[in-house]
């Protein structure tokens, strides 16, 4: 079997940045281990395997694989794939600023993005969380967290943050740290990951600061997730999805609208921004939405 598949970087309006993706079209006649085993060929954080939709007036079905296993829901493979499929929509290059709507079936159900295409510009999508974040209740010991990065409990927390486990679909244990030079020198220690994260597969951690690189910004941020077989991610629009359940709690914005811009993937040298919308009603979390640019970089096939 040969398929056409694509690459791009995502996050980013930057190539050889931000979060690479790989998506391989016209995936109906793959089985799940065959989609296992090439999500482990490209060895990406994720790859995404487009299929026809089951309803009809939705853009694409698509299966999103870890080399670990499969997610039901991820944001850079969102952003990346509406991109991608509106370029292809339109056949490639546009001659002028185009606005289009794709709507794709992922495992959590479908998730309504909104292009914009520029000439010579990377194209930037916005999706609606198809699910708001939810505190998941679990134990998170700050000096079984600290252990597990190579940090001191001194550096776990800041303000009333504290660890806490949010889920939109994907659950993370979200880990305050003071400053961003003990973000930068956490180092992961295998030996203790369960201990502090949880035996499930989805024992990811999302470390994050105030304080930033860029100073438009406003949270740095890692993640880590051995046991979906990630190391560390570039970035991770399903973790900044449940973040706006960390920001609800402990922030406490007002009711209306409010943008945040996280950085990531920086101490990996690629860096990433996502754009995080958060809507507040009646003091409590209304709904969300994640928004990025992604640059084309590679066309190709596969053969299996």
């Amino acid at each position: 079997m040969t398929h056409r598949f694509a690459t791009l970087d995502v996050f980013t309006d930057q190539a050889l940045a931000g979060n690479p993706l790989a998506v391989v079209f016209d995936a109906d006649d793959l089985t799940d281990d065959d989609m296992l085993r090439i999500a482990r060929e490209f060895n990406l954080s994720e790859t995404v395997f487009v299929q026809a939709p089951e309803n009809p007036v939705h853009s694409a079905k698509i299966r999103i694989f870890t080399p670990g296993g499969e997610l039901p829901f991820a944001g850079h493979p969102t952003v990346g794939t509406a991109i991608l499929l509106a370029m292809e929509r339109v056949g490639g290059a546009t001659t002028s600023e185009t606005d289009l709507i794709v709507v794709l079936e992922e495992k959590i159900g479908p998730v309504r993005a909104a292009v914009v295409l520029k000439p010579g510009k990377p194209g930037y999508a916005v999706f609606d969380v198809p699910k708001n974040a939810v505190e998941v209740i679990g134990e998170t010991d700050r000096d079984l967290i600290a252990a597990a990065l190579g940090l001191t409990g001194h550096d776990i927390g800041f303000e009333n943050h504290r660890p806490t486990r949010f889920s939109a679909g994907v659950p993370f244990t979200f880990v305050p740290v003071a400053n961003i030079d003990a973000i930068q020198t956490v180092a992961i220690d295998s030996g203790s990951w369960d201990a502090a994260f949880g035996a499930d597969e989805h024992k990811a951690a999302l470390v994050y600061c105030r304080e930033t690189v860029a100073n438009a910004h406003h949270f740095h941020a890692r993640m880590f997730s051995p046991g979906m077989g990630i190391g560390e991610d570039p970035a991770t629009g399903a973790a900044a999805a449940a973040f706006a359940g960390v920001i609800t709690r402990f922030d406490s914005p007002p009711d209306g609208t409010h943008r945040y811009v996280l950085e990531q993937g920086f101490e990996m040298g690629r860096p990433s921004i996502i754009h995080l919308e958060v809507d507040i009603e009646g003091g409590g979390l209304d709904a969300v939405r994640i928004g990025g640019h992604a640059v084309r970089l590679m066309d190709g096939t596969i053969a299996i």
